[in-house]
């Protein structure tokens, strides 16, 4: 499986010169821990919710700052095309748990261990489907002779 199909797109994006007010503003309007930061197309960085806490308004920065002053960069990034195995790997060589994804030099979307999460258990749910369907068709055993009492 391709990390395309279980990424999620569009990522949400802001340019280096958004303030960390108007990220954190952008994370809550869109239920995201993250967004990249992005000038021209390219990838310059990326800002966490942590990011923003820790290195931005926790440590007393003025709201209007730029998010290009808390960013993580370089970003560890993974192609749409790599198989998915790429993705585990790069997670647990790296600790992160968000991954910008390219398609060549253009961002195309962001793949998190929560997308990992859900992809394992859409895939036991394909497992355990007929399992639990063909247990739920099958008859209930007649009590035992001996066990059972009137």
């Amino acid at each position: 499986m391709k990390i395309s199909e279980v990424m999620t797109a569009p990522p949400v994006c802001v340019a280096p010169g958004a303030s960390l007010a108007e990220v954190a503003g952008r994370m809550a309007e869109r239920a995201v821990g993250s967004v990249l930061v992005v000038e021209d197309g390219g990838l310059r960085g990326l800002v966490t919710d942590r990011d923003l806490a820790v290195r931005g308004l926790g440590t007393g920065l003025d709201p209007g700052t730029r998010v290009d002053a808390v960013m993580s960069r370089p970003a560890v990034t993974v192609d749409a095309d790599d198989d998915l195995q790429v993705a585990y790997r790069t997670f647990r060589r790296t600790g992160i748990r968000r991954l910008p994804v390219l398609d060549v030099d253009r961002v195309v979307g962001v793949l998190t261990i929560d997308d990992l999460l859900l992809d394992v258990f859409r895939r036991l749910t394909d497992l355990l489907g007929p399992v639990a369907w063909s247990v739920l068709q099958e008859p209930p055993e007649p009590p035992s002779e001996t066990g059972a009492r009137s």
